[in-house]
């Protein structure tokens, strides 16, 4: 999709991942954070989760990956980036990242963005402004 071809309302390509049970055990080396909810499903049960939940910054990540591919790829285009945390992510459990065009101008354009793993809304009222 081009962005001289979006106009206000449009659905952008959403973007489907299912994280890998050892997923948060690679971010956690990747990121320094080894907080045992992410990477412990005993330790995460024992303290009233339904099993280890995924890093936050990982889900938004992939919100940004996928507002990237509206900028061909490049990760200069996407400008700027606010995300609410709003459910706890689970491996083993695809993510589905979708978006609706909120307004362009010119070259730039506001996405509004959510991630969904099931029922479930992890991350809402996204917004991206991505730049070609």
């Amino acid at each position: 999709m081009k962005m001289a071809d979006l106009n206000v309302g449009d659905q952008v390509p959403e973007l489907r991942v299912t994280p890998d049970k050892f997923l948060p055990h690679r971010y956690a080396g990747a990121s320094g954070d080894f907080n045992p909810i992410h990477i412990d499903d005993e330790f995460a049960r024992a303290v009233g989760l339904p099993r280890n939940i995924l890093h936050g910054l990982y889900s938004m990540g992939l919100v940004a990956r996928a507002n990237t591919a509206l900028a061909g790829g490049d990760p200069r285009g996407l400008k700027r980036l606010s995300v609410q945390f709003r459910g706890m992510g689970m491996p083993e459990q695809e993510i589905v990242v979708s978006g609706t065009v909120e307004s362009v101008d010119g070259d730039r354009v506001v996405v509004d963005t959510v991630a969904t793993q099931g029922d479930t809304e992890i991350i809402k009222n996204a917004q991206a402004e991505i730049q070609l």
